[in-house]
C-alpha cells in the first residue's frame, strides 16, 4: 500500500521581478495600502500554500494574506475562502514567505484573488512584482490590485504582477 501523499508543486506563479509594490502603513500621506493580486488556476487542485517575494521589509510587522473567488467580468471580490498571517523581519529581504492557507480546493478555469495588509499601524514592506507591456506581456494573466483604507474598491493594473507563487497537490 502506497501512503505517498501527492507532490506539492506550483501550479501558477510570477516570479520575475523588476520592482517593487508596497504594503502597510504610508507614513507620509497617513495611507494603509493593501496589495492584490488575482490569478485563474489550470487545474483542478487543492491549495497548500501561496508565496510571495519579499523585497524590502523597510518597518517589521504582521501581514494578513486574504484568499477570495474572484469574478473576472465584473472585476468583484468575493467574499474570504481562506486567510494566514505572517510576521516579517529584516532578514527576510529577498526571501519567499509562504503563506499556509491549506484545505481549499481550487476549480479549473476559476479565478482567484489573494490580498496583503498589514496588521500592525507602522509595518512597511515592500513585495517584489514585475511590469510588463503589450510587447512583454508576463506569463500571469491576472491582474495586480492595490486598495487603501479610504478606497475599497481599488485599481486594477494590467501589466502589473507580484511575484507569487500559488502551491498546491492536485486534486
Amino acid at each position: 500500500m502506497n501512503t505517498k501523499s501527492p507532490i506539492t508543486k506550483s501550479v501558477v506563479e510570477q516570479t520575475a521581478n523588476n520592482t517593487t509594490s508596497w504594503i502597510g502603513h504610508q507614513a507620509n500621506n497617513n495611507k494603509d495600502i493593501i496589495g492584490g493580486q488575482t490569478f485563474t488556476s489550470p487545474s483542478e487542485v487543492d491549495l497548500e500554500a501561496i508565496e510571495v517575494l519579499t523585497s524590502m521589509v523597510a518597518q517589521p510587522g504582521n501581514v494578513l494574506m486574504t484568499l477570495h473567488s474572484f469574478d473576472s467580468q465584473l472585476e468583484s471580490w468575493g467574499p474570504i475562502l481562506g486567510s494566514a498571517s505572517l510576521d516579517f523581519d529584516r532578514t527576510d529581504n529577498g526571501k519567499w514567505k509562504s503563506f499556509n492557507i491549506a484545505g481549499l480546493h481550487l476549480n479549473k478555469g476559476k479565478s482567484y484573488g489573494f490580498r496583503l495588509e498589514s496588521l500592525d499601524s507602522g509595518a512597511y514592506i515592500g513585495v517584489a512584482e514585475a511590469v510588463g507591456c503589450s510587447q512583454s506581456p508576463l506569463s500571469n494573466t491576472g491582474q495586480e490590485w492595490q486598495f487603501t483604507n479610504n478606497d475599497s474598491k481599488g485599481h486594477r493594473f494590467s501589466y502589473f504582477s507580484l511575484a507569487f507563487k500559488v502551491d498546491a497537490r492536485a486534486a
